[in-house]
């Protein structure tokens, strides 16, 4: 993944670059995105009102299979059918 832009939204990060690696599928809201990596993990980037930062849910991302977001939220579908959110709870997230 290339990012330009705010860093602040996620954008233009060497970290980000180092970070993401094999991705398979990407997904955004209005300040942040998350990506899907080859071994079903997924990780997130941008401004943590936004899904930007999902630490607090990074354990239960496992075996993602789909990604889908709201303005603010991000949801994990995972293999076995359950789902992980986070990002702001008006919006979807934990």
């Amino acid at each position: 993944i290339v990012t330009w832009g705010d860093p602040a939204y996620g954008g233009g990060s060497f970290e980000a670059h180092e970070r993401f690696r094999t991705v398979q599928y990407v997904q955004a809201t209005h300040r942040a995105f998350a990506a899907i990596l080859g071994d079903g993990r997924v990780i997130a980037k941008g401004n943590a009102g936004y899904g930007g930062d999902s630490s607090r849910v990074q354990d239960r991302l496992r075996n993602v299979q789909q990604l889908v977001s709201t303005l603010r939220a991000f949801a994990a579908i995972l293999e076995n059918g359950s789902v992980v959110t986070w990002g702001h709870d008006e919006y979807g997230g934990d």
